[in-house]
């Protein structure tokens, strides 16, 4: 009797990743091209989407205001500082996405209810500074590992 052995080959993710469906490069001198320039409006939208945050608490999130909100729908594109924490937001969301495998219901859980590990804050609360957004990528990166202290 002869065994069946079936050759492994991955599959590859036919999804686009988080990065391509926002419409911003991750890394590299197409992201700092677009960071001096200001983002688009759309990727506020497609971030917005896609986190299933509505559009308010991303702003708030964000620190943008509603008043410039609409005013950067107008104009069509964010300033250089406020795209800074759009990416700030995508870079958090994209390694929370990474951690719970692209559950959007785990994801938006984690984010916006306080984490032990972050001293009892949410990570969604975490976002308005780059060392506060560095420790909640720390503290997912611990997760991915299993380092829980």
């Amino acid at each position: 009797m002869s065994a069946m052995i079936r050759e492994f080959s991955p599959r590859l993710s036919t999804k686009p990743d988080i990065w391509q469906q926002i419409g911003i490069a991750e890394r590299g001198s197409k992201l700092y091209q677009a960071l001096h320039q200001g983002f688009v409006y759309q990727v506020f939208d497609k971030l917005a989407a896609l986190s299933t945050l509505d559009k308010k608490q991303l702003a708030a999130v964000c620190q943008l205001a509603p008043a410039t909100l609409a005013r950067r729908a107008k104009s069509g594109r964010f300033t250089q500082d406020e795209s800074d924490r759009l990416y700030r937001f995508a870079t958090v969301f994209a390694a929370a996405s990474s951690l719970f495998d692209g559950d959007n219901a785990a994801i938006k859980g984690w984010l916006t209810q306080p984490v032990y590990g972050l001293g009892d804050q949410a990570p969604i609360e975490m976002l308005a500074t780059s060392a506060e957004s560095q420790a909640v990528l720390d503290l997912i990166g611990r997760l991915e590992h299993g380092v829980f202290s």
